[in-house]
């Protein structure tokens, strides 16, 4: 944004008049209209309180009263009021901020949370909670990643005629919406078989052959028209959905026999509760190296690639194949030595671009990021995602959209994407990962 704002052609008094404005339209709608409202408007040095001093003015001819409190002089307990602006500090500010106690009265933010990170989303204790924030061009990192995505309530994004990207190159980061995922989605063709969209799942273990289940249910209700999986080891694996395909694979040495089932299969999924014992993780390394087909990397076959002396990517490197990996912040630092860190977006363009693969970095706001450097991020899912087994489940739909044609990045983003939603149409509490897929299905069915 600050390379936006130096390449932008309109004074900054014109770009601020329009900030301005839409800040003031978005407080009447907030309170309901001017006629006896109140409003406390807090304002810093920078462009933020000049944009905050502009809806001021706009406000009070519009017959609202208005109280400018400039940071520097704010009371720690602001006077009441029917509305307050938070146009102290914008995307630039670095330190802490103690902001004054509100009271009751709603929050409307201008930009971001004054005190909120725009790159990351990383805040103080002393932020002031906004129940919206009128954020202007683009979206700001620090808007979807929590605490800021807590902080910031219900986002509007404004254009105030500034060109994103033109002269800078396009973005090449996007929030994922409905509409993108809808745009992707494969269509089933009239003459469509079952064999159109098969999907090979080496998942589970003797102690685990719930993952290999959720695995499968994932891919299937996600349009997957045939699923054949193996738990290396285990002949009959508990709980499998009747409609997948079992395929016994020895508990030892298995990578050559089921690199010979590949023949008919347009995705493998490989990982998900395998277990990491020495020779099964022998087994998943060279099946990781060796499979032809697009293929998604997830749980413990990510450990057996990270327990390596060649290392990760070099493994990986030898791959002919697309490849997703799926990583949540633990897996992270196996393949790399180092948690991710504040900046998300950042961390997931580095291991991709090492890893020469779409990463699927799993979190409150799930980044998927290619090796060139294109992100998208996805921020459909809730809390109610964090409980064993839902990232099986991930596993298996973004195996399923693999193997129906979508390109690494689409699946992996649409697959989580639709993924959050369905944990979004379970109950506020309670949810466990074998409740997923038949939510799955409905979201699918909604696109």
């Amino acid at each position: 944004m600050r390379a936006i704002d130096a390449w932008a052609a309109e004074p900054i008094e014109v770009l601020v008049a329009r900030a301005g404005a839409a800040v003031a339209r978005a407080a009447i709608r907030m309170m309901g209209g001017t006629y006896g409202r109140t409003v406390n408007v807090i304002v810093g040095t920078g462009n933020n309180g000049a944009d905050g001093r502009e809806a001021a003015r706009l406000l009070e001819r519009r017959g609202v009263r208005v109280r400018l409190l400039p940071v520097d002089a704010c009371p720690p307990v602001l006077p009441a009021a029917d509305l307050v602006v938070d146009a102290a500090f914008g995307t630039g500010f670095r330190g802490t901020w103690h902001a004054p106690d509100p009271g009751a009265t709603p929050v409307l933010a201008v930009d971001i949370p004054s005190g909120v990170d725009g790159l990351t989303g990383a805040a103080g204790d002393g932020v002031l909670p906004a129940d919206r924030t009128v954020t202007f061009a683009a979206l700001k990192p620090g808007l979807l990643f929590p605490p800021g995505s807590a902080l910031a309530g219900e986002l509007e994004l404004v254009d105030i005629g500034l060109d994103v990207g033109r002269e800078l190159g396009e973005s090449s980061a996007h929030l994922v919406q409905r509409g993108d995922v809808s745009a992707w989605w494969p269509h089933r063709d009239p003459s469509a078989h079952k064999w159109d969209a098969a999907v090979r799942v080496i998942a589970g273990s003797r102690t685990m052959t719930g993952a290999a289940a959720l695995t499968v249910a994932g891919a299937l209700r996600t349009g997957a028209g045939m699923v054949h999986v193996s738990t290396p080891g285990v002949d009959a694996p508990a709980a499998l959905p009747v409609e997948a395909v079992q395929r016994p694979l020895p508990p030892s040495g298995w990578s050559e026999s089921a690199l010979r089932t590949l023949d008919r299969f347009h995705a493998v999924v490989l990982g998900p509760g395998l277990g990491r014992n020495d020779d099964t993780a022998a087994s998943a390394r060279y099946m990781a190296v060796h499979t032809p087909l697009p293929m998604v990397v997830d749980g413990d076959a990510l450990f057996a690639l990270a327990w390596h002396a060649q290392g990760a990517a070099e493994l990986l490197h030898q791959r002919r194949g697309a490849t997703v990996l799926t990583p949540h912040d633990g897996e992270f630092q196996l393949l790399t030595g180092g948690r991710p860190g504040p900046d998300r977006i950042a961390a997931a363009r580095r291991l991709a671009r090492d890893m020469r693969c779409t990463v699927l970095m799993k979190g409150p706001a799930t980044v998927v990021a290619e090796p060139d450097g294109e992100v998208l991020v996805v921020t459909a899912g809730d809390e109610r995602l964090a409980t064993a087994g839902t990232g099986d489940v991930l596993a298996g739909i973004v195996g399923a959209l693999l193997a129906r044609g979508l390109a690494p990045l689409q699946a992996a983003a649409a697959g989580a994407w639709v993924h959050g939603q369905a944990g979004r149409l379970a109950p506020a509490a309670g949810l466990v990962a074998s409740d997923l897929p038949p939510l799955v299905a409905a979201v699918v069915a909604g696109l």
